[in-house]
C-alpha cells in the first residue's frame, strides 16, 4: 500500500464529502468580520489581567484589540461574557499519535499500521484542539505520519492544531530514536529509516533529507532515554561532531534545532555547540541553567510525561519496555527540582508535554505545583512558546496581525489555574470548534475544495 494512504485515510476519516468533485476554481469568499467581548483578558503580551476588551476579526486574523466593550457595525458578534480570553495554547512538545489502547509497546509497534495510527491522530488532533492547543510542534513521528497529519489539517480534511513537524528524530545506532532496539535483528520494516546517524556525514545527509521531506524543525537525540531499551540517559550518545553537523546544517537551512537530554554532559554540550532548545534537561545543574542563559537557550521540562511515566511504571509495568520502569524511578522525579532551579535561575522555559494523549493542561499544574508563578506558566504556552518555535508573528500572543486563534475560561486562571484544564470555548483562525464547552460540528472539508483521490468509475 503506498505512504500516501495515510492522508487517504485521513480524508476518509472526514468522511465522503472530501472524495466529493467540485469545481476547480472556487469563487472567492467575501471577507467576514466577527467581534469578540470579553470582560477578561491574558493577551500573551502582559502578564497582568486586562479588559473589558473588543477584539475584531477579519477572516483568519486579529485586526483590532482595544478596550470596552465596542460595536462593529456588520460584524458577528461572540460575547464571552464574564470569561477569560486567552491567545491559543502552544505545545512545543508533542507527539501526534493515536489514541492509547491496551496494547504494549512491541504489541503497537509490531501489529498497529501506519493507516490505522493516521485515523487515531485525526482522532486526537481534534481532541487537542477542543483542549485550547491551536498550534503545537510535533517532536518525533514515523514514516512521515505527522507531516501528512499536518498537511491534512492545513487542507480542511481534518480538524487539529497548526503543526510544526520534525519527521523522525536523529540518533546513534543503539541510541533512543533506534526503532530496531530490543528487537530480533531478522525482523525489520522498510518504513523504518531516517532516525538512525553514525557520524557527522550521516547527520548532515539526513537534515537535508528531513528538510527536502518537508520537515519544519530538527531533533536529535543526544542522550539515551527512559522510554528506550538499553540506553543510559545520563549517558551522551551522540558525539560531539555529530551534534554540531546537525545544528550546522538545520540552521543553514533555515531550521531550529531540539535536542532530547536528559544528563548534564550531553545539554551542556548541545547548548555550547548552538541547539535551540534542551528537552527533559534532567540533570541539567547550576552550570548548566548559566549556560542556557548565556546562549540564550530554551528549556522545554516535560513534568506531565514524567508524572504519567511514573505512574505507569508504579501501576502497570508490563505496558512499559523492559527496563524503562527501573529508568523511570530513577529519572521523573528530579525532574521537578530540576525545573524548580532552571526558573530560579532565570532559564527560559516553554511549555511541553511529551505526551500524545491525555489531560495536557495538566502541565500548567505541575510547574505552578513546583514554583512557578500563574501567569509565568501561561506566558510558556504563549509568548515564550511562539518565540520558541519562531512564529511570535503570527501565534502566541493577542494582537493585531495574528491568527485569530483565541480560547476562553471561566474564571480567573491566575487565582486558580487547574482552570486551564477546563477551556470552554476555542477558535482557530476564526472559526469556533468549541461553544460552553461543547463541540462544534464542522464541514469534513471547505466548500469548493477538489478530491485529491483517485476515480473508480
Amino acid at each position: 500500500m503506498p505512504k500516501s494512504c495515510s492522508i487517504l485515510c485521513l480524508a476518509l476519516f472526514a468522511g465522503p464529502a472530501a472524495l466529493a468533485q467540485s469545481p476547480a476554481q472556487p469563487a472567492a469568499m467575501p471577507a467576514k468580520t466577527i467581534v469578540v467581548h470579553a470582560a477578561h483578558m491574558l493577551d500573551g503580551v502582559a502578564k497582568g489581567m486586562q479588559g473589558p476588551v473588543t477584539v475584531t476579526i477579519v477572516n483568519d486574523r486579529i485586526t483590532e484589540v482595544k478596550p470596552g466593550t465596542l460595536r462593529v457595525d456588520g460584524a458577528e458578534v461572540i460575547d464571552l461574557g464574564e470569561a477569560t480570553l486567552l491567545p491559543g495554547l502552544i505545545d512545543a512538545h508533542k507527539h501526534m499519535g493515536p489514541p492509547k489502547t491496551d496494547m504494549n509497546v512491541f504489541q503497537a509497534r509490531l501489529t498497529l499500521s501506519e493507516d490505522e495510527a493516521a485515523i487515531g491522530s485525526a482522532a486526537n488532533a481534534r481532541k487537542l484542539l477542543e483542549e485550547g492547543f491551536t498550534t503545537v510542534r510535533n517532536m518525533g513521528s514515523s514514516d512521515g505520519l505527522d507531516l501528512s497529519l499536518k498537511r491534512a489539517i492545513d487542507r480542511g480534511w481534518a480538524a487539529g492544531p497548526r503543526i510544526l513537524v520534525s519527521l523522525e528524530p536523529l540518533g546513534p545506532s543503539g541510541g533512543h530514536s533506534d526503532p530496531r532496539n530490543g528487537i530480533d535483528p531478522a525482523w525489520t520494516n522498510s518504513d523504518w529509516g531516517g532516525s538512525v546517524v553514525d557520524g557527522p556525514i550521516d547527520a548532515i545527509k539526513q537534515v537535508r533529507e528531513h528538510k527536502r521531506r518537508g520537515a519544519d524543525l530538527i531533533k536529535i537525540m543526544p542522550s539515551g532515554g527512559v522510554l528506550s531499551i538499553g540506553d543510559d540517559p545520563k549517558a551522551q550518545l551522540m558525539t560531539n561532531d555529530e551534534i554540531k553537523a546537525a545544528i550546522d546544517t538545520a540552521h543553514s537551512l533555515g531550521m531550529k534545532v531540539a535536542a532530547h537530554a536528559h544528563g548534564k554532559q550531553a545539554i551542556d554540550n548541545a547548548i555550547r555547540l548552538g541547539v535551540d532548545s534542551i528537552e527533559h534537561g534532567t540533570y541539567a545543574d547550576a552550570e548548566s541553567y548559566k549556560l542556557f542563559i548565556e546562549h540564550g537557550t530554551y528549556l522545554v521540562p516535560t513534568l506531565l510525561v514524567a508524572e504519567q511515566v511514573n505512574e505507569l511504571a508504579r501501576l502497570h509495568p508490563e505496558q512499559l519496555n523492559p527496563s524503562s520502569a527501573q529508568k523511570a524511578f530513577e529519572v521523573t522525579p528530579l525532574m521537578k527540582g530540576m525545573f524548580a532551579g532552571a526558573y530560579k535561575a532565570g532559564v527560559k522555559i516553554a511549555f511541553g508535554t511529551d505526551t500524545s494523549t491525555g489531560a495536557n493542561a495538566h502541565e500548567f499544574a505541575l510547574m505552578v505545583g513546583a514554583g512557578m508563578a500563574p501567569a509565568d506558566a501561561i506566558m510558556t504556552a504563549t509568548h515564550n512558546a511562539a518565540d520558541l518555535l519562531g512564529v511570535s508573528a503570527s501565534a502566541g500572543s493577542i494582537q493585531p496581525g495574528r491568527y485569530a486563534d483565541l480560547i476562553a475560561v471561566q474564571g480567573n486562571p491566575l487565582q486558580n489555574i487547574t482552570l486551564m484544564e477546563h477551556v470552554d470555548w476555542v477558535m482557530k483562525g476564526g472559526v469556533v470548534y468549541k461553544r460552553a464547552g461543547v463541540s462544534v460540528p464542522q464541514p469534513a472539508v471547505p466548500a469548493g475544495s477538489n478530491s485529491e483521490g483517485e476515480d473508480d468509475y
